[in-house]
């Protein structure tokens, strides 16, 4: 075949072609619009040479009735998408009105479907005003391109620029009616197809297309920050790592670095910052201490190299912006026969691993139980690695493939020996690594697009105006949810006053005016525990430390907080016990104090009983101040080390239940609480290691199974009122959680269980000020809360223009509301760490609120909690809980 025919090697070789001419013409205020995927690497090129910004203009055929090949149009996507019509195939076809607006709603679902998949939430690039490139890797009949150019003129564009590799003679002809400039490297006369003009013409996967268009931006969007980088400590040791997370980050890249490196390895270095110009961010960590490192020995001690990896993936899911991210091993020397053996512990919580002229060899036996997706590079000419990499791939039942980077020695420093392996390591992961797109609304709504002023319309109508918090008539509105069972208040964040003050207010009026008995709280067991004799006259005892001295000290030991727990004593004082408010904790971090709770009974009612459970709680000792640490070393073992002993504390009370409870119900119901929270804590724990949502549903599940043993102990007639963060009471099954990470939560559980007699109620703001840390176990700071993102639920809510309104979303209440809110919008969550420079990932995620809540409580602008002090002082109020 003529040599014409291969006149590209590949679509970047085209677009740089392309990119040579297009400089020569000087182009004003040029943007450039890839139609995907093929022409994405060669619009990459050309937005390179021009330093332009690159977008993707998509495009989906109308076919005719009765005959979908023959296009009767195209919708090109845009902010008002176009409709481009052939008037002599309608009128062939008889497509009326009714048939091409629904072939048309159909085909804007799917265009939305692909710019999320590609772009996710970037906003398009308007044309208006300036030079549209239009770029494609070839034309054959050019019925796409048409369409395009058609929509571009429409949407504004000042100069219209069609710039192909190559097409047919007679196709560039038409295609000049359409554009203002026509730029093709090759005018065939003889045309047999775009693919046959190319030595490598691959189908382009979504992945690659994905990390294409992720270089475009990086490199071109100078206001985009740079990847948030910031060095980090690893607990229990104090780890060095150098964490880089881009905007909207794809997954997360542990490396382990083998003999001989670190993380300042410039090899290591070059790889990282090549997979954060891919979108995927990267950890760069020293697996050994500086006293480690001095011996030799510990660089081929693999189980000590694993087990640091083991604790840097439980660091990874405590992180807020990174947490939830697919998780990649990227290994070299001896550091992947430490990835290796990391995997074959954390089974499915890795996605992806690579090998760079590493030693998989070395994870031995442990081989066999990889399941992730594993991709061996060796050097050609590192002969001896390459022969263990060989037998370490046999022994993998894994996905697996083995690349040779042909005369590339171990250390792959030969001229482009180094860029062929990042290559070859950032395709093994986008393929990999990329999450299951999902996308934000069905098709139901997608058919009817709401404006945003319509929305706007119809809240405001529907919104409740509510007085301010100190007026006595603040939580009137609220009777409504009198009748429930169960009430649970959100909040948006764990330090913002007013969602503490409103949640206050409403429980006053829902014990004084429909009998509510019970409070439980976001809270520890033990340290509500403490709350609860005070504010019902039992008598004192002593914790140590304090309770709520652990951190986020804020979060309950703070002004708002005081009032409220003095309200309760208040409200108590002359209440017989029956009828008192009593103040529970519901979750299980506090798993020392259970521990001493538990003993401390036993010690009272049955000695010899409590010297066998201080032998049994003695397992768990040696990880006391880090707990973390205990769900390490189960995993390592390969089996739950304390559960046993643990369970079997709980079995001895349930079967001395009768005698302990005759001695004093309250207190063996107490004991009884505790020993189940250090039993669900041990697995809490362990479960930390599985990935976020294994830990979460732990949490929550217990969180649940306290509320209903604190129900079913109180009697059936009792009310409960629930706080807790808006992430635990709205129902996952309406948000990101529990439709891509398969979380549920207590709201969830509640619904489930009690129907509508439970009522989910959440909270939320606009702007203002947050008490919260930049990292767990970091001081309080005073943080300003950004702004609500214009494609938030906030962002309506704060364009409504009402200071403070309640929302009542129950079926058959405001159905014309609940219909324009259905689709998912993102919604704000921030905890006890805020970091407002990655906000949109750390603390944003897709909700339909609608579904979630039962009614949501808006303050346009709050302010952050005043703490208080944890310092003891004398006298007799230190019988207070807080002790101030």
């Amino acid at each position: 075949m003529a040599r014409q025919h291969f006149q590209f090697l590949d679509r970047i070789d085209a677009g740089r072609q392309l990119a040579t001419k297009l400089v020569k013409l000087k182009l004003d205020r040029s943007v450039v619009y890839a139609l995907p995927r093929g022409g994405v690497p060669v619009a990459l090129e050309i937005a390179r040479a021009l330093n332009a910004p690159l977008d993707l203009i998509l495009v989906r055929k109308i076919g005719a009735p009765g005959a979908p090949e023959v296009a009767l149009g195209a919708v090109v996507d845009g902010e008002s998408p176009e409709t481009v019509v052939n008037q002599n195939v309608r009128l062939a076809s008889g497509a009326d009105d009714a048939y091409l607006e629904r072939a048309r709603q159909r085909e804007l679902v799917e265009l939305e479907r692909r710019r999320m998949l590609y772009l996710g939430n970037r906003a398009r690039v308007d044309p208006k005003g300036r030079t549209a490139i239009i770029v494609d890797d070839g034309l054959a009949t050019g019925a796409t391109a048409k369409a395009a150019l058609t929509a571009m003129r429409g949407q504004g564009a000042t100069k219209i620029v069609l710039a192909i590799p190559v097409a047919p003679q007679e196709t560039l002809a038409e295609m000049r009616q359409y554009a203002d400039v026509v730029v093709c490297l090759h005018p065939a006369k003889d045309f047999w197809g775009v693919s046959s003009f190319y030595e490598d013409f691959h189908q382009l996967t979504d992945e690659e297309t994905i990390g294409l268009l992720r270089q475009g931006r990086t490199e071109f969007e100078k206001a985009e920050p740079n990847p948030s980088k910031r060095q980090i400590a690893v607990p229990p040791l104090g780890l060095v790592g150098d964490l880089s997370v881009p905007p909207e980050p794809r997954g997360i890249i542990l490396f382990a670095h083998g003999s001989g490196s670190s993380r300042l390895s410039p090899r290591n270095i070059a790889v990282a910052d090549s997979l954060n110009d891919a979108g995927f961010a990267t950890l760069l960590l020293d697996l050994l201490t500086a006293d480690e490192a001095e011996n030799r020995r510990n660089v081929f001690d693999i189980p000590l190299l694993a087990e640091r990896l083991l604790e840097a993936s439980i660091w990874i899911g405590a992180e807020p912006d990174i947490a939830d991210l697919p998780l990649g091993l990227f290994g070299a020397s001896t550091g992947a026969g430490a990835a290796m053996l990391a995997s074959a512990e954390l089974r499915e919580r890795v996605s992806a691993i690579v090998s760079r002229g590493g030693r998989p060899d070395l994870a031995g036996r442990r081989l066999t139980e990889v399941e992730a997706p594993t991709l061996f590079i060796v050097g050609g000419n590192d002969e001896q690695v390459l022969a263990l990499n060989r037998e370490a791939l046999a022994a993998l039942t894994c996905e697996k493939l083995l690349r040779v980077v042909p005369g590339a020695t171990h250390l792959f420093e030969e001229p482009g020996a180094l860029e062929a392996v990042t290559e070859m390591a950032s395709a093994w992961f986008q393929h990999y690594l990329t999450p299951k797109a999902l996308i934000h609304g069905s098709a139901a709504t997608a058919k009817q697009p709401v404006s945003q002023a319509s929305i706007t319309e119809v809240l405001r109508s529907a919104a409740e105006p509510l007085p301010p918090l100190d007026d006595p008539a603040f939580a009137d509105a609220f009777d409504r949810f009198g009748q429930a069972h169960v009430v649970l208040l959100g909040e948006a964040s764990h330090g913002t006053s007013e969602f503490y003050r409103a949640r206050a207010a409403i429980t006053r009026r829902l014990v004084e005016k429909h009998g509510f008995t019970i409070v439980a709280v976001e809270a520890d067991w033990p340290d509500a525990a403490a709350i609860d004799r005070y504010v019902r006259g039992r008598p004192h005892r002593q914790m140590n430390p304090m309770p709520f001295t652990r951190f986020p000290t804020w979060m309950w030991r703070n002004q708002d907080v005081d009032a409220f727990i003095g309200y309760l004593r208040t409200h108590n004082a002359l209440k017989p016990l029956a009828e008192k408010v009593a103040f529970y904790g519901l979750d299980l971090y506090n798993m020392t104090a259970s521990i001493a709770a538990v003993l401390a009974y036993l010690d009272r009612v049955d000695p010899e009983a409590a010297k066998l459970a201080r032998g049994r709680y003695a397992c768990l000792s040696p990880w006391s101040r880090e707990p973390a640490a205990y769900g390490r070393a189960s995993l390592s073992e390969g089996y739950a080390l304390c559960e046993g002993p643990i369970i079997r504390i709980l079995i001895d009370l349930l079967q001395k239940e009768l005698q302990y409870a005759r001695q004093d119900g309250a207190d063996f119901f107490d004991a009884l609480q505790n020993a189940l929270l250090v039993a669900d804590a041990e697995r809490y724990y362990r479960a930390m290691y599985y990935g976020a949502h294994e830990s979460w549903n732990q949490r929550d599940k217990h969180m649940f199974n306290t509320l209903k043993n604190i129900l079913e102990k109180t009697g059936s007639n009792r009310k409960a009122v629930v706080w807790a963060h808006n992430s635990h009471i709205g129902d996952a099954r309406f948000t990101d959680m529990g439709m891509e990470r398969g979380e549920l939560n207590l709201g969830q559980l509640c619904r489930q269980t009690f129907g509508n007699d439970a009522a989910l109620i959440g909270f939320g703001t606009h702007a203002g000020t947050v008490a919260a840390a930049s990292e767990w176990d970091a001081p309080m700071e005073i943080k300003a809360v950004r702004p609500s993102r214009h494609d938030s639920y906030e962002a309506l809510f704060h364009d409504a223009g009402t200071e403070r309104f309640l929302l009542d979303l129950r079926a058959g209440k405001h159905e014309d509301l609940r219909r324009v809110m259905a689709e998912q919008r993102l919604e704000r969550y921030i905890g006890v760490v805020y970091r407002p420079d990655t906000e949109r990932w750390s603390h944003y995620s897709y909700a339909s609120m609608p579904g979630q809540y039962d009614a949501f409580v808006w303050f346009d602008q709050t302010s952050a909690v005043l703490p208080l002090p944890t310092q003891v002082t004398t006298g007799e109020d230190e019988t207070y809980p807080f002790g101030v």
